[in-house]
Order: C-alpha cells, then structure tokens, then sequence
C-alpha cells in the first residue's frame, strides 16, 4: 500500500455506491435494490476509482463486496448500459469495455482479501465481479450466470475466460461460458467457485465474519500471498518458486515475522501489525 499520493484530494464520499469502514474491514454495498443492484456507467466508474483509492491507503484490511436487497447484482443496467452501447461508436464502445476490466484488475490486484457476499442473484457482470473476489460466500438462493453468449457476445468478458477455468476448470467454465446457464449454490459449492455455503439469509453476516479474521491477521502476508496467487498463475515453476523465495526473504524481516516468534516463546497469541 503506497503512502505516495498526488494532489487529488481522497474521496469520502461516493454517490453509486454506499461505503463503510470498521476497523480495517471495509463494506462496499451496490445500492440499487430495486433493480438487482443493476450496475450504471457511474458505478462502474465509481468501482474502479475506489478500489483504486482504497489501494492506496493503510485503512483496509479486508474487503468485502455485497448487493442490497434480494440479489447480488443482475449485471449491466438493460436500459442505462446495453441500451446506450447500441448508439457508440467502437472507440467508446472500447473505452467502456476497457473501464469494465479496468474494476476486475483493481479487484485481483488490490492489496488486501475481498469477500464477496452473494445472495440471489449474481448475473452477467455481477457474476464477474464475484468471481474476481478471493472468496465467495454465498446462501443457498444464490445463482451465477455468466450471461454474455445469450445477448450475443462473448463469454470472456471482464476476464471471465482467464479467471473461471483457474476457479473451476476448463471443462466446468467452458460449459458456463457457453451456454450461459445459470449456477446455483450447491452445484457452486461441488465445482468449487464456492469459498462458503452459508445459511440462507446468513451471506453477509458470513462474509463478515471472514473478512473479520482476514483483517484482524497478519495483512502484509496476506497481501503478499495474494500478490503470489495471482503473478504465478502464468509462470513456469522454476519461476515461482525464485518469486516466492524473494518474498519470503523479505517478509523474514517484517514485524509480523517477529511477532510470531515472540508469541509463541511467550505462549500468547500473536498481536499483527500488518508489517
């Protein structure tokens, strides 16, 4: 997390998205309950600021993502988004879909855990949000579906045919992909794009409770673990475990590592500082 910022001031307030922080969890609800939670041109953008901003604070620890109401997220506002995509030329129509991947990346690379909690609901670009996630809790009413061949398009849209055969397998995300059909929660959970099956009506206190114990651990590990997860997903061995061998070093030199040792000779638990 950088300390080295520009002269844009921080941004407190966010008007596509409801945000709160609590003691280095930090809960990015979309608002839109009455229409899935459907996503605008501005939320999209606001996601992508944020995710941004957020990286570059000390504050967080944990993140998670959540949809008000029923639903997660129905994926692309009909009206708002598909609608005014029919009259773009291809240099917009390219910026738009740049902007899109661009809330995917901040989301893989952001350097601390993001929980998404998934009720409902969790379609299209909602079901790609969930999948950039480091985990996905989810309630029995869930159900993905990575819609995009039955409106005419691609099914790699916003990284999807990078990030599911990694989650589940090429066979399972070929057959997801294609014929876009829905995903629900117990078949979710057998192919493993499940981190958590919880009680109905119990994903977010659930996703909470993770993102509680992510944040109140060792969160220069975890951002470095997370960081190794995604960078070595397209290396060769020999260079995973040269990366790997260079992060551990450095992470001997860290707070945390000390702490460990010290608490243990101590026989208490361990107190993170996250350095």
């Amino acid at each position: 997390m950088s300390p080295f910022t520009g002269s844009a001031q921080r941004t407190e307030e966010w008007r596509h998205l409801r945000v709160a922080e609590e003691k280095g969890v930090t809960t990015v609800t979309l608002d839109r309950p009455e229409k899935l939670n459907a996503l605008t041109f501005e939320a999209y953008a606001d996601l992508r600021d944020l995710l941004a901003e957020l990286s570059h604070r000390d504050r967080t620890r944990a993140l998670v993502l959540a949809g008000e109401g029923r639903g997660f997220c129905s994926g692309g506002d009909v009206d708002e988004i598909i609608g005014a995509t029919l009259r773009m030329d291809t240099a917009r129509l390219l910026e738009f879909n740049r902007m899109t991947g661009q809330v995917v990346r901040a989301l893989r690379e952001a350097p601390f855990p993001v929980v998404a909690a998934v009720q409902g609901v969790a379609a299209g670009a909602g079901a790609v949000l969930a999948l950039a996630a480091d985990f996905r809790v989810a309630d029995p009413t869930a159900r993905f579906a990575f819609l995009f061949t039955r409106v005419g398009l691609s099914g790699g849209d916003m990284g999807a045919a990078y990030l599911l055969p990694r989650v589940v397998g090429l066979g399972h995300a070929t057959r997801i992909l294609m014929l876009g059909e829905p995903v629900r929660a117990p078949e979710a959970e057998r192919i493993g794009l499940l981190s958590q099956l919880a009680e109905e009506g119990a994903a977010g206190s659930a996703a909470d409770a993770l993102a509680r114990r992510l944040a109140d651990g060792p969160a220069l590990a975890h951002a470095q673990t997370k960081a190794l997860l995604t960078a070595e997903l397209d290396l060769p061995l020999s260079g995973a475990v040269e990366l790997d061998a260079a992060t551990q070093a450095l992470l001997m030199h860290g707070e945390d590592y000390q702490e460990f040792h010290a608490a243990f000779t101590e026989k208490r638990p361990p107190s993170w500082r996250g350095r």
